[in-house]
This record gives C-alpha cells, structure tokens and sequence, in this order.
C-alpha cells in the first residue's frame, strides 16, 4: 500500500495546482470525478479478492476430495494385498 501511495500523491499534488485557478464548482466537480475512480478502483480491487478467495477454495475442495479418493484405492490396494498373501500362505500351508 506505501508504494501506491507514493505513486498517487505527485498525481494529487498535480490535480491539485491544476484545479487551483479554477472555479468552486469545477473543483468539487474534478474531487467528485475522483472520488468515483478511487471508488471504482477499490471495488474492482476487492472483486478481484473475492474471486481469488473463491477459486482457492474450490481448489482446496477438489484436493482434499482427491487424497480421499487416493486414500481409499490405498487401502483396497492393500486389503487385497493381505488378502492375496493369505492366500498364498494357506497355499503353502495345503
């Protein structure tokens, strides 16, 4: 935030000794217009928070869904694993 505001102050400094000769109502009418871009900026801005928030909870979503899936073939695998090898022991054992 310190780097944008560094960057916007020389810009307020110039609009501000360009307004200056000029009248009350073009002032206020040059702060309005202002205001209305530092609004839509911020708006802009916090849209694009909610949307980044958004996506990295889907995806945190998707990858805990796929370590279950993960983790439950694991353990079929080896269920099957320890059912083969008792198989194979009862084998011998015959």
């Amino acid at each position: 935030m310190m780097t944008k505001s560094l960057a916007i102050l020389p810009l307020a400094a110039l609009l501000a000794f360009g307004v200056s000769g000029c009248s009350p109502k073009a002032q206020n009418e040059v702060s309005e217009a202002a205001n209305a871009v530092a609004a839509d900026a911020n708006a802009t801005a916090a849209q694009a928070v909610d949307d980044t928030d958004a996506a990295l909870g889907a995806a945190e979503s998707r990858i805990d869904n796929a370590g279950a899936v993960l983790g439950n073939k694991a353990d079929r695998v080896a269920d099957k694993t320890g059912a083969a090898l008792k198989d194979v022991g009862n084998e011998i054992q015959d």
